[in-house]
């Protein structure tokens, strides 16, 4: 989630001018058909909120182009608000069958997807034809949306975790700003001196709630070289000595050094609005994590640097990747999904349009030059076309994103279930964040029979 994947909270608004209800959202199909002229038209969600300016300004200029050089294409856009930020929302969404046409969906949302009977089988119709640089897309990316070999998704988004930092605290903290935290315990001792500025700063700030609190568990997890079901994905598997060093880490942060601020439960727009306000040092988060702070909560780009995950006493042996990606409702007619897929490849697929509209994007409150979205293979064209682009119209210092490209670290992916997962295990971040007096043994074990019954219930 970040979750590139944005996270904004917000309230369910629509764009002004475009005058499209939520009931669009609906599955009846006379809100997106052929019409006698035969123009095709389409609904499309997570549009920017009103709130993004620059950003709704983009997708609306993108959406008026697209239409110029696609006249037989109607693109009817959609602003769900929390729907694409906010797991428990999507599924709600998804279980009232009110997704519309294209709806956005993370890369842990496959399942219960499928489950939903929602999501039109793609596979026949993806192609170079559709998508003309399908061919530099990541094999990988492809495959965490297909089932029993067919595709139901086309990703858009990619991420993996690390350290991100507040230059400024550091060095008001007197740490070295170009030497940050290797390991989690020189994590708790940068946060004991961050916090000691006072104001309000959380040295070290984590999730707990709205499913993101199971999500970051699980990138911590993968820090300490743990897995959170079995290799054969029938068991829970994070009730050891790794998760419970993932909690006590946090439990002597939150109390035996009073360190991540006494405010908890946070979701993610909460954790970014206090960054963007400098009362974070330190988070976990992928690139666009800075690009949220600044665009969405009035941070600034020279403040934020990144660093790889920290691991317990040495490089981290895992960390969390995943990303997002748009579905297709059940009942699309063919020349439906070939409209979706032609407004997919345009928008956020090809260097140089859409979110690759590096050109576009330098002059405003938008970073240009981080390592990510990470969605070609390497060595591709699109990859290559895509790197130019990003370094001739760099307008943040790469430099800062320097230690976390050059020290990678082993990415693994999200668990099957994952957001029925991260919301049994924000009950286990929540407890140790809030209860001087929790036993983590306890809130392990209650957590681990909750995932056992989730998946002997699937089985």
């Amino acid at each position: 989630m970040d979750r590139s994947r944005l996270r904004k909270a917000a309230a369910l608004t629509l764009a002004a001018g475009l005058g499209l209800s939520l009931t669009a959202c609906s599955t009846k199909s006379d809100d997106a058909s052929t019409d006698a002229n035969g123009k095709v038209t389409i609904t499309v969600d997570c549009q920017p909120v009103g709130s993004q300016k620059e950003l709704l300004q983009n997708w609306n200029d993108d959406v008026a182009e697209f239409q110029k050089q696609n006249p037989d294409i109607v693109i009817k856009s959609v602003s769900v608000g929390e729907q694409c930020n906010n797991p428990p929302d999507f599924t709600a969404r998804l279980a009232g069958g009110t997704v519309t046409d294209l709806f956005y969906g993370y890369m842990t949302d496959l399942q219960q997807v499928l489950d939903s009977g929602q999501a039109k089988d793609i596979t026949e119709l993806v192609g170079k034809d559709s998508v003309p640089t399908w061919d530099s897309v990541d094999p990988a990316l492809k495959e965490v949306f297909t089932d029993g070999g067919k595709l139901y998704a086309v990703p858009v988004k990619n991420y993996s975790m690390g350290l991100v930092y507040n230059k400024v605290l550091f060095q008001q903290a007197g740490l070295d700003a170009n030497n940050p935290p290797k390991t989690w315990g020189e994590v708790r001792a940068a946060a004991k001196k961050i916090s000691a500025l006072g104001n309000g700063i959380a040295g070290y700030s984590e999730y707990s709630a709205g499913n993101t609190g199971g999500w970051h568990f699980t990138s911590l997890l993968y820090s300490q070289g743990g897995q959170v079901l079995s290799a054969d994905g029938k068991k829970a598997d994070f009730n050891n000595a790794a998760g419970k060093q993932v909690l006590q880490n946090l439990k002597d942060m939150r109390y035996g050094d009073n360190s991540m601020g006494d405010r908890q439960l946070l979701q993610w727009g909460d954790l970014l609005t206090n960054a963007g306000a400098g009362k974070v040092g330190m988070f976990i988060g992928a690139p666009d994590a800075t690009q949220a702070i600044v665009s969405q909560f009035q941070g600034k780009f020279q403040d934020w640097a990144m660093a790889p995950l920290p691991g317990q006493d040495g490089a981290a042996k895992g960390t969390l990747g995943g990303g997002e990606g748009y579905f297709f409702k059940k009942d699309l007619t063919p020349e439906q999904v070939k409209a979706g897929l032609k407004w997919i490849a345009y928008q956020k697929l090809t260097p140089g349009k859409g979110q690759f509209d590096y050109v576009r994007a330098k002059p405003q409150n938008y970073p240009v030059g981080l390592p990510q979205p990470l969605l070609f293979a390497n060595g591709s064209d699109a990859q290559k076309q895509e790197l130019e682009l990003r370094k001739a119209n760099a307008n943040v210092d790469t430099a800062n994103f320097a230690i976390f490209e050059a020290t990678p670290v082993p990415i693994k992916g999200e668990p099957r279930n994952a957001q029925a997962i991260y919301a049994v295990l924000d009950a286990a971040m929540s407890g140790v964040l809030t209860s001087p007096n929790s036993n983590i043994d306890a809130l392990l074990k209650t957590a681990e029979e909750k995932v056992n019954q989730l998946l002997a219930a699937e089985s």
